[in-house]
């Protein structure tokens, strides 16, 4: 029952994304709604909220925003990150994605996987901060941070 069950991300106000980003971030999206592991911890003397839950990604005030809701949508716990931690691997990702998409063009499979596992380290560090970050705020996989992460770079300000 500990699992994210519905995911909408509030991009409104946010420039379009490429078509090859937004891509990234509906496969983000139906990857962790598929399998994900995502739990709240309990606050002192209150156990902790049971899942499934629902979230809310979104920028307020130029933080990234968790809103966890139950099922039912009641609210449960929101918390605010900075995107600074972020900054630097945000915008290497952003660098070794396009030059991936452009590889995929032009060069031969070898150099496509050259980079493919750059950006997946890439990712993986994305993910480690990130999961830092929510320490004390949520538990979650490394799988669901990698998916979290891809969604954290597509509502950054950072590109």
């Amino acid at each position: 029952m500990a699992h994210i069950a519905k995911l909408e991300v509030d991009d409104s106000g946010l420039p379009a994304p490429s078509a090859e980003i937004e891509q990234e971030r509906r496969v983000a999206i139906f990857d962790l709604l598929e399998d994900n592991s995502f739990t709240l911890p309990g606050k002192g003397d209150l156990a902790a909220p049971e899942g499934p839950f629902n979230l809310l990604l979104s920028v307020r005030d130029g933080r990234l925003v968790f809103d966890t809701r139950s099922e039912s949508d009641d609210p449960l716990a929101e918390f605010h990150l900075s995107f600074g931690p972020f900054r630097q691997v945000i915008k290497d990702y952003f660098q070794i994605c396009e030059s991936y998409f452009e590889a995929v063009k032009t060069m031969p499979p070898s150099q496509i996987e050259a980079i493919d596992m750059a950006r997946r380290g890439i990712h993986n560090e994305g993910a480690r901060i990130l999961e830092e970050r929510l320490e004390g705020k949520a538990e979650l996989d490394l799988d669901t941070a990698r998916r979290l992460f891809t969604l954290v770079c597509v509502l950054s300000p950072v590109k």
